[in-house]
């Protein structure tokens, strides 16, 4: 069984969490994000330091013990710090330009995709072929990148399409005559 649970998540300077029933809220210099808890989880707060543990011994309130410290730690480094996400435009005539909250890509098909981004989430095109995401919600900019991604999915046999930076893919050997 995981013991994420009992790591303790240390808040940074700047960034205030507070606890009220079953919500927990987290502010930092990049926003707010709120959660709902399980009633199986205890968070408890001392000074710069937050400790979850299952108030019942059943598996299932460990496990949502673990889970919940990890939502929370993603939600402690994203209002301090912030997540990014990089993605990669593979293919003759593949661009994006960011225009405001919208993103406009050219992926091969007979018109533009234009994607809206959602709030609380920022586009920037260092070249023509790159697009970085950035966000303080590890979850929605996950979303976000996916949705792009699925608009033109790397393909197996040349790599054309849109892919998370660093993404595999697993390349197949054309046929032979």
């Amino acid at each position: 069984m995981s013991r994420v649970a009992n790591n303790p998540v240390e808040l940074p300077s700047g960034v205030e969490v507070t606890l009220g029933g079953s919500e927990i809220s987290v502010k930092g210099a990049k926003g707010t994000l709120a959660m709902s808890v399980n009633e199986k989880v205890e968070i408890k707060q001392d000074d710069n330091v937050l400790t979850f543990s299952a108030r019942t011994g059943d598996t299932f309130a460990k496990a949502m013990s673990g889970t919940t410290r990890a939502l929370v730690n993603n939600m402690v480094t994203g209002v301090s710090q912030g997540f990014e996400k990089k993605l990669d435009l593979v293919g003759v005539g593949y661009r994006a330009q960011v225009q405001g909250k919208k993103i406009n890509l050219t992926l091969g098909f007979s018109h533009p995709v234009v994607y809206d981004l959602p709030e609380g989430v920022s586009a920037e095109t260092p070249s023509q072929t790159e697009i970085l995401l950035k966000s303080s919600d590890k979850q929605q900019l996950g979303q976000v990148a996916a949705e792009i991604r699925a608009f033109r999915p790397p393909e197996p046999y040349k790599g054309k399409g849109v892919r998370i930076s660093g993404e595999y893919i697993r390349r197949k050997e054309a046929k032979k005559k």
